[in-house]
């Protein structure tokens, strides 16, 4: 398998168990908690925050470990990802969260597809998606651009369970798992309806992220930024985008 073919299988695979992992989970607390929706909120925002964690370590060192078309879009604007790459991790991404979806329902006995019917699209949602989302990538990018990004899985994790309780979004902040989450009629669905304005506003997020980047660290360039990182010898010559190691041969 080519390179570019196994960081690209890499994000399907992470997708798919990011949108396996949401909305499984969501199904589970359901089931497990009836009639306390917030402790449902609860469960499913720590096996999302821990989960989380996890899948970035595990496909990190391969792809990058993005597993949302926002963040591969930024890091090709700040130069970390070619324009090859995006056109291909993309796709991935957004088929990945489908069939995370499908899997999810199958786990638990569901229709493989059932179409949400959970509305969502107020502006106080797109208001909460647009600061989610600007707070991930800034999150991110900031690791990034100061060389600590052996952080990025704890504090990505961190912040996506604690964005569940300080957004009345409950942070999708990616359009890929926006769009896996319409094919599950469950606790973390949403309508089809509802998408369009999600995906937009995570769209205006990263754009936001992208000038307040500029703006606090204007002197720091993506090389600078992978000279500062610790290096993992025992990879191989994988590039990982933000959170882990780049191939300094890019």
């Amino acid at each position: 398998m080519g390179r570019l073919a196994r960081k690209t299988f890499a994000e399907f695979l992470g997708s798919l168990l990011l949108a396996t992992l949401v909305i499984g989970s969501g199904i589970a607390a359901r089931r497990l908690s009836p009639g306390d929706v917030g402790l449902q909120l609860l469960e499913n925002a720590a096996a999302t925050a821990v989960g989380l964690y996890a899948l970035i370590l595990m496909f990190g060192p391969v792809s990058g470990g993005h597993f949302n078309p926002v963040v591969s879009l930024v890091d090709a604007v700040l130069g970390g990802l070619s324009w090859r790459e995006l056109a291909a991790y993309a796709p991935a991404q957004l088929s990945g969260c489908v069939a995370g979806a499908v899997l999810a329902n199958a786990m638990f006995e569901l229709d493989p597809v059932s179409i949400s019917t959970t509305h969502r699209a107020s502006a106080a949602h797109g208001l909460s998606e647009f600061v989610a989302t600007l707070g991930l990538v800034l999150l991110i990018f900031a690791l990034v651009r100061t060389g600590r990004v052996e952080r990025a899985p704890a504090a990505v994790g961190a912040y996506i369970g604690a964005a569940y309780w300080f957004t009345s979004s409950t942070s999708f902040a990616n359009p890929a798992i926006t769009t896996g989450r319409m094919f599950s009629d469950t606790f973390a669905g949403i309508a089809p309806s509802s998408a369009p304005l999600f995906i937009l506003t995570q769209l205006a997020g990263g754009a936001a992220a992208i000038l307040l980047l500029l703006v606090l660290y204007p002197h720091t360039t993506p090389a600078q930024a992978e000279t500062a990182v610790l290096p993992h010898p025992h990879l191989d010559d994988t590039p990982a985008g933000p959170g882990l190691v780049r191939d300094p041969g890019r």
